[in-house]
């Protein structure tokens, strides 16, 4: 009988053993799943972290491209209301028809330029008032004129692919 007794506590012991060496991978399995996930959060952290910063840095990027356009444009707008000022005056010789056209193909030239870079003239004689737009430099009572109406355009406004004003439009504003 112990003999028989010997032979159960060794299945015994081997059971035990190998119940102790599954528990043991089992516990070392669940640790490795929970350092995987770890390493999985962290990594998904960073990747999101890595995209916002992609995200942000383009999103200043455009900004610095859209605030050296809006600078450059703005210094060159003077000599585009020269150029139209200069095709305001009347001219009677040859010559001086000739070089007004000149002016013209300029002009031309200056303002497709300022379109393909994104500039574009902000519409106002006609249109509601608008302080984001328009600068009201003269006011005229008007019965015939709705209230807040632009009338005039004294010196044309431009405005940056829809959203940022280069230069408000002064305008004469209807009351």
């Amino acid at each position: 009988m112990n003999k028989n007794n010997e032979e159960l506590n060794e299945e015994l012991s081997e059971d035990n053993i190998e119940e102790t060496q599954e528990s043991a991978e089992v516990e070392e399995e669940e640790t490795l799943e929970d350092k995987l996930k770890e390493q999985t959060d962290k990594y998904m952290r960073l990747y999101a972290e890595f995209d916002n910063f992609q995200k942000r840095t383009q999103r200043e990027k455009d900004m610095r491209y859209g605030d050296a356009i809006i600078d450059a444009v703005a210094e060159m707008l003077a000599i585009g209301d020269n150029l139209e000022r200069a095709l305001k005056t009347e001219v009677e010789s040859e010559d001086a028809v000739k070089l007004k056209e000149g002016v013209e193909m300029v002009l031309k030239q200056f303002n497709d330029s300022i379109q393909k870079l994104g500039v574009k003239p902000i519409e106002a004689e006609g249109e509601q008032f608008d302080p984001n737009l328009h600068n009201a430099v003269m006011h005229i009572e008007d019965e015939t004129i709705d209230d807040n109406t632009v009338v005039e355009e004294l010196m044309k406004g431009y405005i940056y692919k829809d959203n940022r004003v280069v230069r408000h439009s002064m305008v004469k504003v209807a009351n």
